[in-house]
């Protein structure tokens, strides 16, 4: 894997970045959302159309999530800020992921809301919250002061609220429907908050206290994402 000497020259590279075992990581996970996308399209194929929905909304997430770890294991889609804790320096910062995250989030909550058939008012706020999460998490990763911990409690709080969103008015939507829907949406769902709930100590951890090396923080992500895309479709389309 040469992709680091061969994009060294793409755009300023920071003191504190990925190595070639990083790299590698972020393809392995590159291959395995791809796969994952294949699976999907092919599983949708014998279904009729008006019942493809969630087939499309799940690979459209992980297809996306495909194309940012290819971004990521190639070196791209990163800048460097300036460090606050710890090693002095510059640490990378891939606003790539932040991109991909601001398309596949509300692809995922559309997908688990829809199975509750929770009403537009439910699923608008629950996109919209998220949004406000991954934003201010973008502009924390790149504050290079104290200040970035302002923006991590905006996007906190905005989680908390995705997760009111999910976890009280999507679940008394689909206790209402019961059966199958039910445990779908309970199980689903379950998965969504307790990896999500992960991400900021993810971000805490590496673009924000700049505690782990971007390699370690290419491993906490990339396994978050698998469980948050690929585990998440396999438990909605069971």
């Amino acid at each position: 894997n040469h992709a680091l000497d061969v994009n060294a020259g793409v755009a300023p590279q920071a003191t504190i970045a990925i190595t070639s075992h990083g790299s590698d990581l972020y393809f392995t996970i590159c291959a395995i959302m791809g796969a994952a996308t294949l699976v999907i399209w092919l599983l949708s194929l014998p279904k009729p159309a008006h019942h493809r929905l969630f087939h499309h909304l799940l690979a459209g997430a992980t297809f996306v999530s495909c194309i940012a770890y290819f971004t990521m294991g190639s070196n791209l889609g990163q800048t460097p800020v300036t460090t606050e804790f710890r090693r002095f320096g510059t640490r990378e910062v891939f606003y790539a992921r932040y991109i991909e995250w601001f398309i596949t989030a509300p692809l995922l909550l559309l997908s688990l809301l829809l199975v509750a058939r929770a009403p537009l008012a439910t699923i608008v706020g629950a996109i919209g919250a998220a949004w406000i999460t991954i934003v201010c998490g973008l502009i924390g990763a790149l504050v290079p002061t104290t200040y970035k911990w302002g923006f991590a409690t905006f996007g906190v709080s905005a989680l908390l609220f995705v997760f009111w969103q999910v976890m009280w008015d999507g679940r008394r939507l689909s206790c209402a429907l019961g059966g199958q829907m039910r445990k779908t949406y309970l199980r689903a769902g379950s998965i969504l908050v307790f990896i999500w709930l992960l991400y900021p100590i993810a971000w805490g951890l590496s673009e924000g206290g700049n505690v782990i090396h971007p390699d370690s923080e290419a491993v906490f992500y990339g396994v978050l994402d698998v469980f948050a895309k690929v585990v998440f479709a396999v438990v909605l389309l069971s």
